[in-house]
């Protein structure tokens, strides 16, 4: 499998988190940048995963939405008032369907890119995440579902093929009878315990 990266600047964007209990409730902007990862089993005649040079049409796209706007998500309560700004040419608005924040713009960014480069390479390339930076100490990212459960697969395969540890008699835990002792699984959230009293009836627990 072939990988490629582009960074790409996005624009000096606006927004804002309505339901924040932060200044971040406020509109506020950042110079928004996105790196993107590109895969591909094969190279074009060129040897690339993806021609740079191909993309100044997702660029575009992204300049677009993001550069010098003002983005506001479809459920802010004061979407009229945008609105009402953006018909009186005060801001550029975009409305974001899912939301803002850099955890929406990522996933916006990855559709855009994804469905850009795969009609461009005619599904030979593909996107796999974006990660978009506010600035260089935030950024978010979001990663193709196709590549997680791929990811998923292969460590179920690694974890198959691990040999089983096979546990001596002389390795058995000693049983203390006089405090018997509960284990509690976080991951199973049920409550077991390894001590039965012999002189209970059949399939009786001890606790």
């Amino acid at each position: 499998m072939f990988k490629s990266t582009k960074l790409i600047e996005l624009g000096s964007c606006a927004f804002r988190q309505p339901r924040a209990d932060s200044h971040c409730k406020y509109l506020h902007g950042y110079q928004l940048k996105a790196k993107f990862w590109f895969e591909s089993e094969s190279l074009d005649i060129n040897h690339w995963v993806v021609d740079f040079g191909g993309l100044k049409g997702l660029k575009s796209t992204l300049h677009q939405q993001f550069d010098h706007t003002t983005c506001i998500s479809a459920d802010d309560p004061e979407i009229e008032t945008f609105r009402r700004l953006h018909d009186l040419g005060v801001c550029d608005l975009r409305i974001m369907t899912k939301g803002t924040g850099i955890e929406r713009i990522s996933e916006w960014c990855f559709e855009t890119a994804n469905e850009f480069v795969k009609n461009m390479t005619h599904n030979r390339c593909w996107c796999t995440q974006v990660e978009v930076f506010e600035h260089d100490n935030n950024s978010a990212i979001f990663e193709s579902s196709e590549n997680v459960k791929i990811e998923s697969v292969k460590q179920m395969h690694l974890d198959l093929d691990k040999p089983v540890e096979q546990k001596k008699a002389s390795d058995a835990p000693v049983v203390n009878q006089s405090k018997p002792k509960q284990i509690f699984s976080s991951n199973e959230t049920k409550v077991t315990n390894s001590y039965i009293n012999k002189n209970a009836p059949k399939n009786s627990w001890l606790f």
